[in-house]
């Protein structure tokens, strides 16, 4: 059985009072210990408080982002051995405006997904097609180039431990969402290209959908086969709205 998971990306949103709030009110609603693993994932600012509040809740803590390496020279960067230290589990890896505004590369995921799991934190690695890519028939070629890129020298133990977060970018903050039927054919073609790697992993890696995942679409989305849950963005923000998308499950 695959895991179902549903995490809230904040991006950078929320002040520490007002992380502190949200997670109060994620908390409050009483959805921790079901049958979903809840992750959120606050700004870097505001993780020590999550994480104190989130100990022994049940409900995971991510990072938006972790470097690729242990300590040194690399101003600004955080290792995985800072946000273990932290109460962080989670690490989002190679998100599309990650991708897009600070030109991460594959190889660069690949490698930071590595440290992660060596240190013994879960990687969510994000792919997706822009829309440019979809109109011309190569969600496909871009999707499996970046599920090859990013889970290069992956054996299965590695692959069996990690995530993956399908994103259409041309659905990311845009109110658009792909249609529960085209969802569910990339993330078929993504569980087929991890096959290709560990036919035994395939099964097990959960896969989840991310791009304007709101109340009205959630239930659709999540009741697909090959969709282990959703990578929720501005929804996120909203208690109501971040439960209920849980409570559709």
């Amino acid at each position: 059985m695959r895991k179902t998971i549903i995490a809230g990306n904040w991006k950078m949103n929320g002040t520490v009072p007002e992380s502190t709030a949200l997670i109060g009110g994620i908390l409050n609603a009483g959805v921790a210990g079901g049958k979903v693993e809840i992750v959120v994932c606050p700004p870097f600012t505001a993780l020590e408080s999550a994480g104190k509040l989130l100990k022994d809740s049940g409900i995971g803590l991510g990072a938006q982002n972790m470097s690729e390496h242990k300590s040194g020279a690399y101003t600004a960067e955080i290792s995985a051995e800072m946000l273990l230290t932290l109460g962080v589990t989670h690490t989002i890896l190679g998100h599309s405006e990650r991708r897009q505004y600070h030109f991460e590369t594959d190889d660069r995921v690949n490698r930071a997904a590595k440290a992660a799991l060596a240190a013994g934190l879960t990687p969510i690695i994000c792919v997706g097609e822009t829309l440019e890519q979809r109109d011309s028939g190569d969600t496909e070629k871009t999707v499996g180039d970046q599920i090859a890129g990013t889970l290069a020298g992956f054996a299965a133990d590695l692959l069996k431990k990690t995530v993956v977060a399908y994103e259409p970018v041309w659905a990311i903050g845009t109110g658009k969402t792909a249609t529960p039927e085209m969802a569910e054919d990339v993330h078929r073609f993504i569980r087929g290209k991890i096959a290709a790697l560990d036919k035994e992993a395939a099964n097990l890696v959960p896969i989840l959908y991310g791009g304007s995942v709101k109340l009205g679409n959630a239930g659709g989305l999540l009741t697909q086969p090959n969709i282990d849950g959703a990578l929720v963005g501005g929804a996120s923000l909203k208690v109501d709205d971040f439960v209920g998308i849980i409570n559709a499950l």
